[in-house]
């Protein structure tokens, strides 16, 4: 049961009450207060105080102020007038007294909701005004970004403008200059052109005047050598730059040296063997990187070109990766180099020639792919696997000729 207080003190004037309640040691933070107009309840456990006012005051108005060990109430009457006393008659009357209590809950009960509803509905204005200044700001950004957009595109327009006419007075100076160098070969090639008809009119004089006397034009005895300089570019003598062309020429042979000395101090000893490299083709092959492993057959060559393995080993990854005709130019290369035929490379032939005509038939050229595989079942009598893939094409080309003739 808790503890009610009565030693309580209470003044008033027409308008306003107040009412002083002593806390007893307890501390602010542990008191509890229930105000409406005409019920006022105060808990500060183990104590109560609970006090039916005898008129109504307005709630609204109304405050409480806590501290220095005292509760202060000032309330606001709403009928101005001095009370006779302060608790309602009423409160003596138990089921009077919880009617009013009861009241008094809901009554506060309905405020408190009605101020978070208000705290809600400010919340969101605020919300949509926070949102309206954020699209305003937007907007404002857009609009600046546009604008500078708009003078860059302004600038670019003046600028290729600009270019557009120093190109084009450019073109015309180059005209005019290319008219009249034009003029001045014109004039000279007339002016030799006069001098050679001079000439040839006096050689014709010449040769008349000793006809005239019955004796042969003079004749000079003389030997003309006709030497060919070996030329690397296919360029007429006199429209040749042999300085520039050799000079050229020099600078690409000394740069094949340094990027092959750069290559070749770059590798280890495992990237320079080509049986390392090989096997490390076939375990990127294995894993179905087919073109990494293409590149380390590609490096592989160009230390040991001659190796046939490694051309083959490159048509098969092209073959995979549907690089038909760089595979036929590896098998066909890998082929040049297992001549002449021997058992030893017979299997490896075979392999060549089986991966040729699978490109080849990747092509629609049926005719050259079933002769390759032909000769891969004459090396390899006993491979059921391309007897049945050459009667397959064999059947192809029989179907097509059959639907090509009339």
């Amino acid at each position: 049961m808790p503890l009610i207080v009565k030693d309580f003190h209470w003044e008033q004037s027409e308008i306003i009450l107040w009412i002083t309640i002593p806390l007893k040691g307890v501390k602010a933070n542990k008191v509890d207060i229930i105000l409406s107009d005409n019920y006022l309840k105060v808990s500060f456990p183990p104590y109560l105080f609970e006090c039916f006012l005898a008129y109504s005051v307005d709630d609204n108005k109304g405050s409480a102020e806590v501290g220095n060990g005292v509760v202060l109430f000032t309330l606001y009457k709403q009928v101005p007038k001095i009370w006779e006393s302060l608790t309602s008659p009423d409160a003596s009357n138990t089921s009077k007294a919880k009617e009013i209590r009861e009241e008094a809950q809901k009554r506060i009960q309905h405020r408190f909701e009605k101020k978070q509803t208000e705290l809600l509905e400010t919340k969101r204005e605020h919300g949509k005004l926070a949102i309206n200044e954020m699209m305003k700001i937007e907007e404002e950004d857009r609009q600046r970004i546009e604008q500078i957009k708009v003078s860059e595109r302004l600038k670019a327009t003046k600028d290729l403008e600009k270019w557009k006419n120093e190109q084009k007075l450019l073109t015309e100076q180059e005209k005019s200059k290319l008219l009249a160098q034009q003029y001045s070969i014109n004039k000279t090639n007339k002016l030799q052109d006069k001098n050679e008809g001079k000439k040839q009119k006096r050689t014709a004089c010449i040769f008349v005047k000793h006809a005239k006397e019955g004796q042969e034009p003079p004749r000079e005895n003389g030997k003309i050598t006709v030497t060919h300089t070996p030329r690397i570019f296919p360029t007429p003598t006199r429209e040749s730059q042999v300085h520039q062309e050799e000079e050229w020429l020099k600078k690409q042979s000394n740069a094949r040296q340094a990027i092959q000395q750069s290559l070749d101090n770059d590798l280890t000893e495992q990237e320079k063997n080509p049986q390392w490299l090989q096997d490390k083709g076939n375990s990127f092959f294995a894993a179905g990187d087919f073109k990494s492993a293409a590149n380390v057959y590609t490096h592989a060559i160009h230390l040991t070109p001659k190796l046939a393995a490694l051309y083959s080993n490159r048509a098969a990854c092209h073959l995979k990766m549907r690089n038909f005709f760089k595979c036929i130019e590896d098998c066909s290369k890998a082929m040049d180099l297992l001549f002449p035929p021997v058992p030893q490379n017979a299997a490896s032939r075979c392999k060549a020639l089986i991966r040729r005509g699978t490109a080849f038939c990747h092509l629609e050229m049926y005719v050259e792919g079933l002769r390759d595989y032909e000769c891969a079942l004459h090396i390899d009598p006993n491979n059921t696997d391309v007897a049945v893939d050459a009667e397959r094409i064999r059947k192809i080309i029989q179907s097509t000729d059959d639907i090509h003739r009339p």
